[in-house]
């Protein structure tokens, strides 16, 4: 079967080129553009080889992603591969060598902005259900390509309305088509984030009575929760790799130079691991605020807003599809190694709804988010045997 694959995907490779080029010729940038036109192109190519899809929308009725369903002949699990295809910020245009949207190849290089993160795997996973489509009689279960258009934004619009779809069967596992060769990322650190809104009376910096400003009282708790003692790795006990991190993020307040202000608020990010979780987060943010006002009281306390947060996840080698994945890679010659992540990603948000996640692993890139973003072609015919090989051994596993 390895020698067929690779047939069949080096055979495949123009094709899912020339539909990534398309895509990222079309500007998509997450809460910028319109994704009507790079979703049509996409529906177009769907449609065009009778392949089940649909549109999904979030509870505003916006546009989030596309759908795609190939159902199995016989009774198992569902599985998911899901890319996004709204994209970052072109950020400065003169920064770049050459257009955003230039979506050409050049020196084995395809280029312009989407173009690693992640239009062209986006259109791998559109020609891999293709493919599954004539054997779909075969097949356990399900697959379903999951194409979504509100990542960027950190909405994970299109994620959330696949899961809350009535229509859509809940995946056993996902697979996210992020790029980079050498690794799967099998886990990532969560996250708390919270806005602290530090109060004080205002006054008038010309005053001869001392006013402690809540800017004054907002550095005090920076600097409190900067030196928190935080577990090291070593402390985990559930064996995570990478130990938890606070940071503040954000920190506004103040206006023109003759009032103190009266308010202050900082934005703070929590990374956080299983042995350091959202409520451990919580419990050292509310710890340093409580010193905060018991050092330098004011009249109104300090206000904590929670804004979101996201538990960490971790496979094993040994779980799907996990396995499935670096066993396909293996059986490329690919040398893929499998890595816990310290920054969150969609995984998490999967995680949290029980559902376990792969990400990070696709073609070799350069200036992700950045300038003159492009991924290297060289390896997509492996990448795109590994993929397809992994979906298929889900979808026949006894």
């Amino acid at each position: 079967m390895s020698g067929e694959l690779r047939a069949a995907a080096v055979e495949r490779c123009a094709s899912v080129v020339g539909l990534a080029q398309e895509l990222i010729r079309l500007p998509s940038r997450g809460g910028i553009d319109d994704y009507g036109p790079v979703l049509g192109v996409l529906e177009g190519w769907l449609t065009g080889r009778a392949l089940p899809h649909r549109r999904l929308h979030d509870d505003k009725g916006r546009l989030v992603g596309l759908v795609v369903e190939i159902a199995g002949g016989r009774p198992g699990p569902w599985w998911a591969l899901d890319a996004c295809v709204d994209t970052a910020p072109f950020g400065d245009e003169a920064a770049w060598s050459f257009p955003p949207t230039a979506g050409d190849v050049v020196d084995g290089w395809l280029r312009g902005r989407g173009a690693a993160d992640s239009k062209l795997a986006a259109s791998m996973f559109c020609h891999i259900a293709a493919d599954l489509r004539s054997g779909a009689a075969d097949l356990q279960g399900g697959l379903a390509v999951l194409l979504d258009v509100d990542e960027h934004t950190g909405g994970f619009g299109g994620a959330r309305a696949y899961l809350a779809d009535p229509q859509a069967t809940r995946p056993a596992g996902v697979m996210i088509g992020y790029p980079g060769l050498e690794d799967l990322v099998v886990g990532g650190r969560g996250l708390w984030r919270a806005v602290i809104s530090v109060h004080a009376p205002s006054g008038h910096s010309g005053s001869s009575r001392t006013v402690v400003s809540a800017i004054s009282r907002g550095a005090h708790l920076v600097h409190l929760l900067d030196t928190a003692d935080l577990p090291g790795v070593h402390a985990d006990t559930a064996g995570f790799p990478l130990p938890p991190k606070l940071s503040v993020t954000a920190f506004h307040g103040g206006q023109g130079f003759s009032v103190t202000s009266d308010l202050c608020e900082l934005n703070v990010d929590v990374r956080t691991t299983p042995g350091f979780d959202a409520h451990d987060a919580e419990t050292l943010v509310r710890k340093a605020v409580a010193e905060l006002d018991a050092e330098l009281p004011t009249p109104r306390p300090t206000g904590i807003t929670p804004m979101a947060s996201w538990p960490p996840f971790q496979l094993a080698p040994h779980e799907q599809p996990a396995a499935a994945v670096l066993n396909a890679a293996a059986a490329e010659g690919l040398a893929v190694r499998a890595k816990t992540a310290g920054p969150s990603n969609i995984g998490n948000l999967l995680a949290g709804e029980g559902i376990p996640a792969t990400a990070g692993f696709g073609p070799a890139y350069e200036g992700l988010h950045g300038f003159d973003e492009r991924a290297r072609l060289s390896e997509l015919p492996q990448v795109y045997a590994v993929y397809h090989r992994a979906v298929l051994d889900l979808l026949t596993a006894n």
